[in-house]
């Protein structure tokens, strides 16, 4: 491939194009020989959108380049969450720059809204590349004037872009496969998921089942029986893997069964110095989700502000289309949130083995008990291959 020999730039300006940059915001109202001034406001923020768009593809495509290979080095587990915690802060950005938009009256809007012809939001590629990126599922979608939302898009590359960030993993799955390898959940001195169901059984036991039994007032016990029973059945969706997949069917879980328990098991053993990090990097997840539905709430709110109920200038409902996506539906880490569900008090949570425990500790000594293991005749040679993985975090 040959090289770009073209000069390097001189100075801020060519550096960052600024000459091309700053002439693409045309006013259509002005072409049409009556500029309206809150126009070029509209533009320059949507503009803005795009290029925080941009931003934000460039660092999850990063962070599933990361998570794709075999054996994940734990060392770069710093990076991802260093480059999720900046998708974060841009969606904390972009959601406040409604703010600024929002500045603009309903009048001023209408003013130009006729030369957006069929110019739409909905039309944003780069957007929709981020829902697929993330893991939006294409079943779960809302039809966009009752046909599939890649209709838009008429253009080889745009479609092109769109089926690629459909067949390529999302972060929803390689985060998936990597839950799924979270230390503890096969290790022969820790069944982690076997102690959790007997915690919690002892736990509705002693809190809600021997207190129905010592009851006297019939209301009460009639109150502590159902709330025995509708806590056992909420953990029993969990607990029965073909419970648990069947929600999993129906689209209402979103994680498989095993990368389910390693969530939860991260989640109740945070405070071990190997799980730090992984469980930062869960909550990054949830807050980019929050966000995620933030930003598409204070969009709908914009929308009904400037333009009440009329029809979207792409054809769409309008108001009532965008209102339809803020919901469950389009939350890629659903799992996550429901975790708190299924936790348990802290006196409660199973105790970790002392093998256990040192796997957890720290790297370098995880890889001293990872001998010491590997050297004991109570351990057999497919768990001292699996404590050697571990070593690896390949989580």
């Amino acid at each position: 491939m040959d090289e770009d020999k073209s000069p390097a730039p001189k100075n801020y300006q060519e550096y960052l194009m600024l000459q091309n940059l700053l002439k693409c915001q045309v006013l259509q109202s002005e072409k049409a020989g009556k500029p309206v001034h809150d126009e070029h406001l509209f533009i320059i923020t949507h503009q803005a959108y795009e290029l925080w768009f941009k931003q934000m593809l460039f660092e999850i495509d990063s962070v599933r380049e990361i998570f794709v290979v075999p054996t994940m080095d734990e060392s770069r587990m710093l990076n991802i969450i260093n480059r999720l915690q900046r998708v974060s802060l841009i969606l904390k950005l972009l959601v406040d720059q409604f703010i600024i938009l929002e500045t603009m009256t309903p009048l001023d809007f209408l003013e130009f809204r006729q030369h957006l012809a069929t110019a739409s939001g909905f039309q944003s590629l780069q957007f929709r590349l981020l829902e697929n990126k993330l893991g939006v599922k294409q079943e779960n979608r809302i039809k966009y004037n009752q046909q599939h939302y890649m209709k838009v898009f008429n253009d080889e590359e745009s479609i092109k872009m769109l089926m690629d960030s459909v067949e390529q993993p999302s972060l929803l799955a390689v985060v998936e496969r990597w839950l799924e390898r979270t230390p503890g959940l096969q290790r022969h001195d820790f069944r982690f998921w076997r102690a959790f169901e007997t915690s919690v059984s002892r736990w509705l036991d002693e809190t809600i089942y021997q207190p129905y039994i010592e009851e006297t007032d019939p209301k009460m016990k009639e109150t502590l029986m159902a709330e025995y029973q509708k806590q056992k059945d909420s953990f029993d969706t969990i607990l029965d893997p073909i419970k648990y997949n069947t929600f999993v069917e129906r689209g209402e879980r979103r994680l498989s069964h095993k990368a389910f328990q390693g969530a939860l098991l991260i989640s109740l053993y945070r405070d071990e110095p190997r799980f730090h990090q992984p469980y930062q990097l869960l909550t990054l997840l949830m807050d980019i989700d929050s966000l995620m539905t933030k930003w598409r709430y204070n969009h709908v709110m914009m929308v009904q502000r400037m333009i009440g109920s009329k029809v979207g200038t792409g054809g769409s409902s309008g108001y009532h289309y965008l209102r339809s996506t803020v919901s469950d539906r389009y939350k890629v880490f659903l799992d996550l949130f429901n975790l708190s569900t299924y936790v348990i008090p802290r006196e409660y949570i199973p105790p970790l083995t002392m093998s256990m425990k040192r796997t957890l500790s720290t790297l370098s000594t995880e890889v001293e008990s990872g001998i010491e293991d590997q050297s004991s005749s109570l351990e057999s040679s497919d768990q001292s291959n699996e404590d050697t993985s571990q070593v690896m975090f390949t989580m």
